[in-house]
């Protein structure tokens, strides 16, 4: 079959693999839509990854074309939806249900072939069936929007926060749309790239400004939220947190990135700095907002590319044009 394969750092191709074979419980998923995602860009620079070659793709859905002996939950040609998430179920951090800091964290697309693929493998358990309304292409934003989910678990959202973005990518735009469903008061987003905060503005953001100085908010916001792994942003959001406010570092940074804390601030403004790790028991909800129409696919995804052209869609993906950028399978 043909996939994506990171060969290594910075080296992407499009070339044939081994058709996967499925464990008992697992099942082939014929692909339909994988998508790209900025860990996809960390992987390309040796980072995550444990090793390389690896096919990446962690955003998929697709339709079953092959089960293990032992599965009896799906059937071929239903119509699912994948958790990339694989976890150990043994370690301390799993027995005491934060799966998603495993000790031996896996993940499809990360460090097991992924779904940048005509085909890909997963156990049963990570699949979640579609309704007849969703498209498969449009499931594949079930994942990012799984861990925005996760964000405001984190988050414990109040009613009337006032909300800070930094970013209007997939995820930012995402946390924004989740915002307004928590009673944010109300919501403001800050990026660089003007055209991507239109869609801020088209999904119904407060104000929007290319930085937080625009927005004229001296008493600083109650969330601040990161969505772009960017050491500026970051660095720029903290000092932005009201007294009593809660940072949260959304975005992936690289594993370089540093920023300055002010220790005696966090002290005498009670700030609250923490971190939201990928998906953790959030996937079947997220799908369940999603087929409620929590998100609209046509403004979220901005490019689909045969797979064929991955390289070059990491590339678009890598230089910030459009939203969310798919291959289909």
């Amino acid at each position: 079959m043909k996939a994506a394969v990171i060969t290594g750092v910075g080296a992407v191709e499009v070339t044939e693999v081994p058709d996967p074979t499925p464990g008992p419980r697992d099942v082939v998923v014929d692909v339909a839509a994988c998508g790209l995602c900025g860990t996809d860009l960390h992987i390309l620079q040796g980072e995550f990854a444990p090793t390389l070659p690896i096919v990446p793709g962690h955003e998929f859905a697709g339709t079953v074309a092959e089960v293990g002996a032992e599965v009896t939950e799906v059937r071929v040609g239903d119509r699912v939806a994948v958790d990339p998430s694989l976890y150990c179920h043994e370690c301390r951090m799993c027995r005491v249900g934060r799966n998603n800091l495993c000790e031996r964290w896996n993940a499809i697309g990360v460090s097991k072939p992924g779904g940048a693929a005509e085909f890909a493998v997963a156990p049963v358990a990570n699949c979640v069936k579609l309704p007849d309304h969703i498209r498969t292409e449009d499931a594949a934003l079930i994942e990012p929007l799984s861990c925005a989910v996760r964000g405001y678990d984190v988050l414990r959202a109040q009613m009337a926060a006032r909300v800070l973005i930094y970013g209007s990518g997939t995820m930012g735009l995402m946390m924004l749309q989740l915002g307004k469903l928590t009673g944010a008061a109300s919501i403001d987003v800050v990026d660089l790239n003007e055209e991507r905060l239109k869609t801020a503005v088209q999904l119904g953001v407060s104000a929007t400004g290319v930085n937080a100085d625009e927005l004229d908010n001296p008493r600083g916001w109650d969330v601040v939220i990161d969505a772009t792994g960017n050491q500026k942003a970051i660095q720029d959001g903290i000092g932005r947190v009201a007294p009593g406010g809660t940072f949260l570092q959304f975005g992936v940074s690289d594993y370089a990135t540093k920023v300055t804390i002010e220790p005696y601030k966090i002290y005498n403004q009670e700030i609250t700095i923490t971190g939201s790790m990928a998906v953790l028991h959030s996937y079947e909800r997220a799908a369940d907002l999603f087929a409620a129409g929590v998100l609209d696919p046509a403004v979220f995804i901005s490019d689909r590319m045969p797979l064929a052209e991955y390289p070059h869609a990491l590339d678009l993906f890598r230089n910030g044009i459009g939203r969310k950028i798919q291959v289909l399978c």
